[in-house]
């Protein structure tokens, strides 16, 4: 059961650490970030506690000495759970729970267990336990019986503690058939990608830090309904919808799964399937909360998430979004970054505009014909506005006069219907990929 569900909240006590290269102000406002996840999670800070340290603790994190005047923290604010803002080591956590008298989790775990909440199909479903399962398994050794004595909290979700119970071999195999079946739901995705690329039509994929806005922009690029929550990790399963530019080319264009800091490297190798999605667009739509604290180190995350995926050198539009909050710094953003689109997807402001811009750099190097098409063909004409963009069109005699943008990948359907073909057909020629299926 959701803690959200229940009677009440969980009471949490955030730790955080400054330790070379991380300064107090970073530290500050990462634990800000904490706060809102783990209110998402279904829980309340209760306290927080910033220690500055020459290095981590090997043992407790933080020392035995801070760690008990933690514990007295926690008796005073009566605490449940004590979170803190990086990484544990089995042994760190284990050493903590005994001194702390309560449960100690990391960031790590919170983002999982926001995750397990969120997942709805069975794919979603599937590659959160995949995460927990790995994430926990390590955890175990030397844990007893404890496990089944938690109280269901934060970091407790997901396959259930019954799993957790068992020998590492049974979790270990459970392991692999849950590989195994997101490796069957991946092989399907793939038939589906390919069916896309036979048909040739291009594909964008919506990227950015979490509550950026993405399923809004969806619904308003696409004139969908896609469920819209204000809760960070609202969006796990991927939703594509079909998308007409404004020149009537239509397009793919794909929700993902919002990116954070420190975005657990579980969730990258489980999330793979989904995450393809992204590697294979022609397109990345990276939407940036502009009234965000530091819109500029969200896009640095998310930039890190892209190149641990490898998609950080696919071809990038920057969207500041939620400019009806804060204009000013919209107006600011789009000065440093010229090449960017602000929009308020809300209010659907600017939307004509960022079309305009996704048309532009996917036709950056597409092909500007200058056809004969026969009247009888009508084909021509249909494929023409569903792969490209007609931008002038006249009778003469006998055919019909059409100038067209269109990829380059669609030379060999068009040669025949060009109009100085001895021109026209070594431009045609200049290209790798002719991957129309006639």
């Amino acid at each position: 059961m959701s803690l959200i569900e229940r009677s009440f909240r969980e009471k949490i006590v955030l730790v955080g650490v400054v330790s070379w290269p991380r300064n107090l102000k970073e530290v500050e406002e990462s634990l800000d970030e904490l706060s809102s996840l783990v209110n998402t999670a279904g829980a309340d800070e209760m306290a927080r506690v910033i220690q500055t340290r020459s290095s981590i603790d090997p043992a407790t994190f933080i020392g035995a000495g801070k760690a008990e005047e933690l514990h007295m923290l926690c008796e005073r604010v009566d605490a449940d759970t004590v979170v803190f803002d990086e990484d544990l080591t089995p042994a760190q956590h284990r050493n903590l729970e005994k001194i702390l008298g309560r449960t100690a989790i990391d960031r790590t775990a919170v983002i999982l267990d926001i995750f397990a909440q969120n997942a709805r199909t069975e794919e979603g479903r599937a590659q959160v336990e995949l995460a927990i399962l790995r994430y926990r398994l390590p955890r175990l050794r030397g844990k007893g019986g404890s496990l089944s004595q938690q109280a269901g909290g934060i970091g407790t979700r997901g396959p259930g503690e019954t799993k957790l119970e068992t020998d590492r071999r049974r979790i270990a195999r459970h392991i692999a058939r849950l590989e195994k079946q997101l490796r069957e739901l991946e092989a399907n995705r793939t038939v589906q990608r390919k069916s896309r690329s036979r048909s040739a039509i291009r594909s964008v994929a919506l990227v950015g830090y979490t509550n950026a806005g993405k399923s809004t922009l969806l619904n308003a690029l696409t004139q969908s309904d896609v469920l819209v929550e204000d809760r960070l990790f609202s969006t796990l399963d991927p939703r594509t919808k079909r998308l007409r530019l404004l020149g009537g080319e239509q397009i793919i264009c794909s929700d993902t799964v919002g990116f954070v800091k420190k975005l657990p490297h579980q969730l990258v190798e489980s999330f793979h399937s989904t995450l393809e999605e992204v590697r294979k667009a022609d397109l990345l739509l990276h939407v940036v909360d502009s009234s965000a604290r530091d819109p500029e180190a969200q896009m640095q995350s998310v930039r890190y998430v892209l190149h641990e995926i490898g998609a950080d050198e696919i071809d990038e539009l920057l969207i500041f979004n939620k400019a009806d909050i804060d204009p000013a710094q919209a107006s600011r953003l789009h000065q440093l970054y010229n090449d960017s689109v602000v929009i308020s997807a809300t209010e659907k402001d600017n939307i004509d505009s960022l079309l305009t811009q996704i048309a532009r750099r996917l036709r950056s190097e597409d092909l500007h014909l200058d056809l004969a098409i026969p009247y009888d063909r009508g084909d021509i004409l249909n494929f023409l506005h569903r792969f490209g963009e007609i931008t002038e069109q006249d009778n003469e005699n006998g055919f019909m006069a059409v100038k067209a943008t269109i990829g380059k990948r669609f030379a060999d359907r068009l040669t025949p219907f060009l109009k100085d073909k001895e021109d026209e057909t070594e431009s045609a020629n200049d290209t790798t990929d002719t991957g129309f299926l006639r």
